[in-house]
């Protein structure tokens, strides 16, 4: 059998290696199937030694990489099909084209490895060379750091909460790296393995020690978080633009109504999901009017569309507590290619928008009163591992999001994992209000605090918890794992020259 299973591995090697890249995405969210990775790891290199040069573990690296990204990448057709009419011929070719771009971040490091020896070499090659390449995925071109290995680790319940907790120290690319590393193991031998079980066993237990420390209060505010339910397809019709917005205010006055019932002391904010109101917020003061009669005058956090003094559209957040002007606007700068704005550097017209939206200047914090400054992230903002915060750090974050071009499908999880692995990174509680999706809060340890589920519409309360001491990732950011990943990258390639000389 082992010499039959290696012999299709020499005369099929591309073929298993989309099969283990497509078993390997079984580890991300929403399944969490981590000890996959323990035979597509050593599966990989073990492929990689067959070939003969870096060209042969190229190819084999971007076959894997097309099977991870086609598995875990599948929902983006859920996009396609709210336009399908205009854009049904792009159903077939969006997950496999995105699948195959990606796959080069695969392929380089796949390459790189070739050049080390076996054994921990071109295990050391192949994970340092992943992550910094990983991390050249939030960068290149208009940039798309969905899915880092890292995130394997954002378990549902307590085994998520106690496995993400390095992240606040080497972010989710750390994780990444040294989940590399560990899955690597079965080929080196049982001293390795024994060796990565202590270190599993450490993990473990630095991740309970950090949520064992005391929790200091939170401030007395409330976040009642509005999830509308609201399909996608037709939503930006006028004739059910009255309707969508009374259900708003309907959900909102009902849960400002119990609040102040269940916590009387508490200062309420109420946070409606990315462009929940089909109204222009920031130029209709009827509008700010009505939603500031459903919320008692409480500040609002209002997800909206907006014009800027150019005319340019942004896709915007604004703080509204009357029918006065916003009280502030944060917009969007993280916008979606193809989905918000077509990229120039690709030639075919196939935006969702027909013009485009402006890109805001960038994180911002928001002084509002009888708050705590927080920070806003809108939807995509929230895989951004390092860069959604500004220099002035806030107290909290809100993530305002529409996951319902997703549908229900891995997407709108894999979207949640992402905001909470924030939370954990910047020691900072999150309050994220989704329109279709799962709106959600967290702690600073990334510990659910409650949620309103996917398809569902209605609202929760929530107290906002107190955030946590800058981490040491919210202070250096992304240059952990990259040193981290660099060092382990040298450390293969100089034990290969070595072993040339």
């Amino acid at each position: 059998m082992c010499a039959r299973t290696a012999s299709f591995m020499t005369e099929r090697p591309a073929y298993v290696a989309i099969g283990l890249g497509l078993l390997s995405a079984l580890a991300l969210p929403p399944v969490n199937l981590v000890p996959v990775l323990l035979l597509c790891v050593p599966g990989l290199l073990r492929l990689i030694a067959t070939r003969t040069d870096w060209r042969g573990a190229a190819w084999i690296g971007l076959c894997f990489g097309f099977g991870h990204h086609v598995a875990g990448l599948y929902w983006i057709t859920e996009a396609i099909l709210v336009e399908v009419a205009t854009f049904w011929w792009l159903v077939p070719l969006a997950v496999p084209m995105l699948a195959a771009v990606l796959a080069l971040f695969i392929a380089l490091p796949c390459a790189l490895s070739r050049l080390a020896p076996g054994g921990w070499p071109r295990v050391l090659v192949l994970a340092g060379g992943w992550v910094l390449v990983d991390i050249g995925r939030q960068f290149v071109l208009s940039g798309f750091p969905w899915n880092p290995l890292g995130s394997v680790w954002a378990a549902t319940g307590v085994v998520g909460d106690v496995m993400l907790q390095p992240a606040a120290w080497v972010g989710v690319h750390g994780l990444s790296l040294l989940t590399l590393l560990l899955a690597a193991t079965p080929l080196l031998g049982r001293r390795v393995m024994a060796i990565g079980g202590m270190v599993v066993c450490l993990w473990i237990g630095a991740g309970i020690w950090r949520l064992s420390g005391a929790q200091p209060a939170g401030p007395p505010v409330v976040a009642i978080l509005v999830q509308g339910n609201i399909a996608q397809d037709g939503k930006w019709e006028r004739t059910r633009a009255v309707r969508i917005f009374k259900d708003y205010l309907a959900l909102t006055e009902a849960a400002m109504t119990a609040a102040r019932r269940s916590v009387p002391g508490a200062v309420p904010v109420v946070i409606w999901p990315e462009t929940a109101s089909p109204f222009l917020v920031t130029s209709d003061p009827n509008a700010r009017a009505a939603i500031a009669e459903a919320t008692g005058g409480a500040l609002a956090l209002i997800g909206t569309i907006r014009f800027d003094e150019r005319q340019r559209v942004r896709n915007s957040l604004a703080i509204v507590d009357g029918p006065g002007p916003a009280v502030a606007v944060y917009d969007k700068w993280h916008l979606v290619p193809f989905g918000e704005y077509q990229p120039g550097w690709f030639p075919l017209p196939i935006a969702f928008v027909t013009e485009g939206f402006a890109s805001g200047p960038g994180p911002r914090t928001l002084d509002l009163p009888g708050l705590p400054p927080v920070g806003p992230l809108i939807c995509y903002e929230a895989i951004f591992p390092g860069e959604g915060v500004a220099a002035d750090r806030p107290a909290w974050l809100v993530n305002v999001t529409n996951d319902a071009w997703f549908g229900n499908s891995t997407g709108p999880r894999q979207h949640l994992a992402a905001a909470r692995m924030r939370a954990v990174e910047e020691g900072l509680p999150l309050m994220r209000a989704a329109n279709t999706g799962i709106s959600a809060g967290f702690d600073a340890f990334g510990r659910e605090l409650g949620r309103v589920g996917m398809n569902e519409s209605g609202t929760i309360a929530l107290n906002l918890p107190a955030s946590l001491p800058s981490t040491p990732f919210a202070r250096f950011g992304l240059w952990i794992p990259a040193v981290l990943a660099g060092l382990v990258l040298a450390l293969g390639l100089a034990r290969s020259v070595w072993s040339r000389r």
